[in-house]
């Protein structure tokens, strides 16, 4: 097998600790972990063994994640090394060379890569920014055919920060079963939206809908490393027996840490958190997107603290980037890692201070480049 670079992890690994403005995450800013636990629960990690977690997720995990999944049982939901390992896993228990995959563009692309790695037809259909990036329902309708393994979608969705409607969503599975097809749904944005109640999930809805989620981006809680699949218990099991060839178990830590962030009162007080970050800042955002008059359009987000926004400059969206971590050591993501050039994706989940100091900074940049392009 072969892989393709991962182009935007690449960037982000080699430069998102190197920098004085990282604005390439998706998530809020982490929550510390003094926020997150009480002193008698602090006094129970000190006291934990730091033995071997079970492989699949503790008893008690698996419950607290099954009670989000109204009809699961802890045997539908196998506990992961973060939604990154859950992907990995979900493709290669399942696909084979020569297998169609139909996947949703612009997205995040790890499941591109490893799609295509293991040999996959892989058939983007696209998300439109002139329809508020929905998906065009009648392309999709003649992108499946009876040889459509699989669906992936990313609800709500990373770079634009989108949220399918409900017609959106019956048409998928309305294709997926005419098509026996998978569904396979990644939710980790699921609770953060800036108005409303979480998006709604695909499981339950569909026979073979599979669900991936984490404790990255809506919790703020990425360095705990905790995602999973919920599917049917048939298929938890099958994939099981990969997860044994990968990371084997999560560490007790973050099992234990992610029981305590799922409680139903952490998870309220989490998500009012998500929401506030995201009420506070977007609209700064917005105004500094607004105030560059003609240099930029956008479709505001929904959900996730992420914005993908068009730039009208002649420079290839990795150059600018590029130029962005060298000259101001801020760092964003270019849309040429989501297939789309001339757009940015921009966090911004950061902390306000430094949200509006890395703007201050890309501004000064990109008003020299328009006074040249002029």
């Amino acid at each position: 097998m072969k892989i393709e670079p991962f182009k935007m992890e690449r960037m982000q690994s080699t430069w998102e600790f190197v920098v004085t403005y990282n604005l390439s995450e998706s998530g809020v800013h982490p929550i510390p972990l003094k926020e997150l636990i009480t002193q008698e629960e602090e006094n129970e990690l000190l006291s934990l063994e730091l033995g071997y977690c079970q492989t699949n997720g503790t008893q008690e995990i698996r419950e607290t994640i099954s009670r989000l999944y109204p009809g699961s049982n802890p045997e539908q939901i196998l506990v992961t090394n973060g939604s990154a390992e859950a992907n990995f896993i979900l493709v290669w228990s399942n696909i084979e060379p020569g297998d169609e995959v139909l996947f949703m563009l612009p997205n995040y692309m790890q499941m591109w890569g490893l799609l295509r790695g293991f040999g996959a037809a892989v058939k983007p259909y696209y998300l439109r920014e002139e329809l508020s990036w929905a998906p065009d329902l009648e392309e999709l309708k003649q992108l499946v055919t009876k040889k459509t393994k699989m669906i992936v979608v990313t609800n709500p969705n990373n770079p634009t920060g989108a949220v399918l409607s409900e017609e959106a969503m019956k048409t998928i599975i309305e294709l997926a079963e005419g098509a026996d097809a998978w569904i396979l749904s990644d939710e980790v944005y699921q609770g953060a939206e800036f108005e409303g109640e979480p998006t709604p999930s695909f499981y339950g809805r569909y026979e073979k809908a599979i669900v991936v989620n984490g404790l990255s981006k809506a919790y703020g809680l990425p360095g705990l490393r905790t995602g999973w699949i919920v599917a049917s218990e048939d298929f938890i099991k099958k994939t099981w027996s990969y997860h044994d060839y990968t990371t084997i178990s999560l560490s007790i830590l973050s099992d234990r840490l992610a029981r305590i962030a799922l409680t139903p009162e952490n998870r309220e007080k989490i998500r009012r958190r998500t929401q506030s970050i995201l009420k506070s800042n977007f609209p700064k955002l917005e105004s500094w997107l607004k105030e560059k008059s003609g240099l930029f359009e956008f479709v505001p987000p929904r959900a996730g603290a992420i914005a993908f926004v068009r730039y009208n400059l002649g420079i290839n969206s990795t150059e600018l980037v590029n130029k962005l971590i060298h000259e101001k050591s801020v760092l964003v993501v270019p849309g040429d890692h989501f297939e789309m050039d001339h757009y940015l994706r921009i966090g911004f989940g950061e902390k306000e201070k430094k949200l509006l100091e890395a703007l201050e900074l890309i501004g000064e940049t990109l008003d020299e480049m328009k006074k040249r392009e002029s």
